[in-house]
């Protein structure tokens, strides 16, 4: 293995062009990357952040065996590597001066790339969190159902879904580093936000969703106001989101989850979503 099996580009087209199939190959495992690529080609490159994202596909005589996505400010994104794969995606990066604040990916993937970008430039990775991946099973509304019904937000929910985009950020120990404006109006053009409302119509819990991209939905974010949680809100909002998801055609309904949170482990648990695999979060440096 070479670092420079590693193709590194800032062309969305050509990344898609050359590593397309591959993701497609594997929905579930690829989600984030198939996620992050079709939002930057809807809204984009510079929907998360002003600087130009950055790709990568390994690709050894005609094959591709992986691929990474950064879009700054975040961490790289990467699909499953051996440790040999990360130790060369580390030299690739590191000798072409690239930035990586972080690494995300399946458990091993990440520790290995992680434990690479130390040897290659000194940087001390730190675990930040560990997630896991789930699948949509058979779908189970959670009893009892709340009082209420869902809905889908639309232009006058704008500032709410913002400001629960902000608070959510704030929930989960992660600032949001894009613009909560500008997310809110991207979930808005396509339906990707439901509301939970009490019978008076007041919104009291939120489940997102990504769009439909190689079969696959990914439900994201949920969140509750603190001094709505505990009343069935959120699973409702969420079994919702996740029949909507399966209706509009998805083969594979996705979402992950903090392992550190076994509130929401247990609620997606029972409403039929299964473990697909454990992913790891590592921040470089401060």
């Amino acid at each position: 293995m070479h670092p420079d099996d590693w193709h590194l580009t800032h062309d969305l087209d050509a990344f898609l062009d050359r590593a397309g199939d591959f993701l497609a190959s594997r929905p579930a495992m690829h989600t984030v990357p198939l996620t992050l690529a079709d939002g930057l080609r809807r809204r984009g490159l510079h929907a998360f952040g002003d600087k130009d994202p950055v790709f990568g596909v390994l690709e050894k005589d005609g094959a591709v065996g992986a691929v990474f996505l950064r879009t700054p400010p975040y961490w790289i994104n990467v699909t499953p590597l051996t440790e040999e794969q990360a130790d060369a995606l580390a030299v690739r990066l590191a000798s072409a001066g690239h930035e990586v604040p972080g690494v995300s990916g399946a458990s091993d993937t990440a520790a290995a790339f992680a434990e690479a970008w130390q040897r290659r430039t000194g940087a001390e990775p730190q675990l930040w969190q560990r997630q896991r991946l789930y699948r949509l099973g058979e779908l189970t509304i959670p009893e009892p159902v709340p009082e209420g019904a869902p809905r889908v937000a639309g232009a006058a929910d704008r500032d709410r879904l913002a400001r629960w985009f902000e608070e959510f950020g704030e929930s989960v120990g992660e600032h949001n580093l894009q613009d909560s404006g500008a997310w809110a109006d991207a979930r808005i053009s396509y339906g990707g936000a439901t509301f939970w409302e009490t019978p008076d119509g007041t919104p009291v819990s939120m489940a997102g969703a990504t769009p439909q991209v190689a079969g696959q939905v990914r439900v994201a974010p949920v969140y509750t106001p603190a001094p709505l949680r505990g009343r069935g809100y959120a699973g409702a909002a969420t079994a919702e989101v996740s029949r909507a998801a399966r209706a509009s055609g998805a083969r594979e309904v996705l979402l992950f989850t903090a392992l550190a949170n076994p509130t929401s482990n247990g609620l997606y648990q029972r409403i039929g979503y299964r473990p697909v695999a454990d992913y790891a979060v590592y921040r470089f440096g401060e």
